[in-house]
């Protein structure tokens, strides 16, 4: 059992649990609670290391490594290259989200659909404590893929200037592409895609939050489909 703060073991979690340099460095993520623990080993993903509380790490020493205000039981640390990461027919491609609670939460939703997803280059870090939490588990079942790894053809979310996504042709595979909430997707970015599409909004709302937009959007990309 460890009882010491400066164990090897917790001064790693710390620092995955700190920050994307450390992450990107080790390839290594933490995903703090049983829940997350339990999401893994059902998805058959074995952790590096493995804390739970009164078992392998003091109790008490729990709460100096985690970021959550009452601290999980079960810590478990993972390989990001041990994740899901061959394409599917369906994707969301994420155009710098910056929210990690907007990329958990999507590929959470992308995860209920069936889609894998892609993230550009200034995009909140998935494997942050904030997105593993938001993504419920899905972090350990949805590929997340290279951005030319999307595949065609590639349909922007437009607020305004595409085909009401209610009546748009929607192929079996295609990849849906959302820019952030204020700017949306850049004009150099959208113009390469393929067509265009809007959701609808009948309500006084002038926009949706984009973890519902990308919802709706799959729900859309799916819905038609035979069963």
């Amino acid at each position: 059992m460890i009882t010491s703060r400066d164990n090897d073991t917790l001064k790693l979690v710390r620092k995955l649990l700190g920050g994307k340099k450390h992450r990107d460095e080790t390839g290594l993520f933490a995903a703090e609670g049983e829940d997350l623990v339990t999401a893994a080993r059902t998805a058959g993903i074995r952790p590096v290391h493995l804390l739970v509380a009164g078992e392998t790490v003091e109790t008490e020493l729990m709460a100096t490594v985690s970021t959550l205000p009452h601290p999980a039981r079960e810590l478990g640390v993972y390989r990001i290259a041990d994740l899901p990461g061959a394409p599917r027919p369906i994707a969301l491609g994420l155009w710098r989200l910056v929210d990690p609670g907007n990329v958990g939460t999507l590929i959470r939703t992308a995860d209920a659909f069936g889609a894998c997803v892609a993230l550009s280059e200034g995009c909140a870090d998935p494997f942050s404590p904030k997105a593993v939490r938001a993504s419920v588990g899905a972090i350990f079942r949805v590929p997340l893929i290279a951005w030319d790894e999307l595949p065609t053809p590639r349909i922007a979310l437009d607020a305004h200037a595409g085909v009401d996504i209610r009546e748009a042709e929607l192929p079996a595979s295609l990849s849906l592409l959302l820019g952030a909430e204020r700017e949306g997707l850049p004009e150099e970015v959208a113009a390469v895609c393929e067509a265009r599409v809007t959701i609808s909004l009948p309500g006084a709302a002038e926009s949706l939050n984009v973890a519902a937009a990308g919802a709706v959007a799959l729900f859309a990309a799916t819905s038609r489909r035979p069963s």
